[in-house]
């Protein structure tokens, strides 16, 4: 649960279609307007690995801003310079902790539409608190979105998927819609190659009535480690 430091002590990078650049403004509300000035509204992906659907979703709508998050660095790298040969002004590319940067950096409920898809489901026991989906963390994904907007998540370990669905569910004010399929097709390169190979994958489609707040379940874990620091 990475609410109080950034990856490692790591500095934070951002990329643009100018280039890769130390992030700054840390915590400030304009920090990230000043990545993509301008009026339209936001998307966000959450692990957006090569950067195949956040990069095809800039190209085919140059009228919205698009953000990215991703912690491997090798995959932020990679998809940077993808970025910067499309000449892509419209979308902007975080490498670092995405529950810290949510916590800590990006504002709240600022994107229309928040897409999370094939998260690392970490399914040992003694690593589940590194899930971008718990009790204790589901309030800064849900908090990112926008009133009125979407979160889309989609993975092919159905266990983790199922206890998505169901922390969800659980969610005062969350609505999730099960999808069989995207309108657009696969998303990542990942969906496109489970979908070749016959492969079942959990798709939600998440609504949100209410304003994001603590998940009743994982309350008391949030307020002991806020304590603690």
């Amino acid at each position: 649960m990475s609410r109080r430091s950034p990856d490692g002590g790591r500095r934070l990078e951002a990329a643009t279609a100018a280039g890769v650049m130390p992030l700054e403004g840390i915590g400030e509300a304009a920090a990230l307007e000043r990545l993509i000035p301008g009026t339209g509204p936001w998307e966000l992906e959450l692990g957006f690995g090569k950067g195949r659907f956040l990069l095809a979703r800039a190209e085919a709508h140059p009228e919205q801003r698009f953000l990215g998050i991703e912690i491997a660095h090798e995959y932020f790298a990679l998809a940077a310079r993808r970025l910067a040969r499309r000449r892509l002004t419209n979308a902007a590319l975080l490498h670092g902790e995405a529950l810290y940067l949510l916590s800590a950096i990006l504002p709240r409920r600022f994107a229309a539409a928040v897409h999370v898809y094939f998260p690392d489901p970490w399914p040992k026991s003694r690593h589940q608190k590194r899930r971008l989906f718990s009790p204790a963390t589901v309030d800064l994904v849900l908090g990112a979105v926008a009133p009125a907007g979407r979160l889309w998540f989609a993975t092919d370990f159905l266990d983790y998927g199922e206890e998505v669905a169901a922390l969800l569910a659980s969610y005062p004010g969350a609505r999730a819609l099960r999808r069989s399929e995207w309108p657009d097709g696969p998303r990542t390169n990942y969906e496109a190659k489970y979908v070749r190979e016959g492969r079942p994958i959990l798709r939600l489609e998440v609504a949100l009535d209410a304003e994001p707040a603590l998940h009743p379940a994982g309350r008391a874990a949030v307020l002991a480690a806020t304590a603690e620091g």
